[in-house]
């Protein structure tokens, strides 16, 4: 399967899930520490990537994160925002398949909200980009995240995912309530907020308290939404802190 990227590593199985607009590869740098607590696999997701599949609403994501989660055993799923609902949400309909699980910076109630306010923001960028220092530079701190996310076409950069077949996604979140999911994890579960984060406040916290399996909640202090790019020492440490509780 194309979309799914093998790190290294053995043993224990970790799985790493990304976020709305990213793909297995953002999540290079913490797999380079990662590998030494297991077999690392991060896949692209639906409209992702390298991922065919071009549509997708949570159901479908969780059941292509259960079948890569059946082939490493019982692996501690490692989710950024989307990623990060579709891993407690994995947790929570296949509870025999996941070990623990890490969510970064994603609420579980976010009704309300629509993808007006990005599709703004969407098309404020300078498409298509010149380079891939052009996007660097465009997207600042979050550059090196985002130069992933680009491919070259004949007139420039591109954003991988097409944006018009994440906004369905995004727009799926504003109706519904996750916290159910949240209520049936029954493993252990390490909840990282971003400081500078976008979600509703006070929910993440909760997180851990509203699961049987409890948990850790920590906020990431200085950290906008991509914790583990903005301060990758804090995030390793919250990890393997949690992963020498785990192993």
């Amino acid at each position: 399967m194309h979309h799914v990227v093998e790190f290294g590593g053995e043993g224990q199985g970790i799985l790493l899930l990304h976020g709305l607009m990213g793909r297995a590869s953002t999540w290079w740098p913490v797999a380079q520490w990662l590998t030494s607590y297991g077999r690392v696999v991060g896949i692209d997701a639906r409209a992702h990537g390298r991922n065919p599949v071009q549509t997708g609403q949570t159901a479908d994501f969780v059941a292509d994160a259960a079948a890569v989660a059946r082939d490493l055993g019982n692996p501690i799923v490692i989710g950024h925002s989307m990623g990060g609902l579709h891993a407690w949400a994995l947790a929570a309909t296949h509870p025999e398949l996941v070990k623990a699980v890490v969510i970064e910076d994603m609420a579980p109630d976010q009704r309300g909200r629509t993808a007006d306010k990005w599709r703004m923001y969407f098309d404020s960028w300078p498409v298509p980009f010149q380079s891939l220092a052009h996007v660097r530079q465009f997207f600042g701190s979050t550059g090196d995240y985002f130069v992933e996310c680009f491919e070259e076409r004949a007139d420039g950069y591109h954003l991988i995912a097409d944006l018009e077949r994440l906004y369905p996604i995004a727009n799926e979140w504003g109706v519904t309530d996750y916290w159910p999911l949240v209520e049936k994890v029954q493993c252990p579960m390490l909840v990282i907020e971003a400081e500078h984060s976008a979600m509703p406040p006070g929910q993440m916290s909760q997180m851990p308290l509203r699961a049987p399996g409890g948990g850790k909640h920590i906020v990431a202090p200085g950290a906008g939404h991509v914790v583990h790019l903005d301060t990758p020492d804090f995030y390793r440490g919250a990890v393997e802190a949690f992963l020498s509780g785990l192993l």
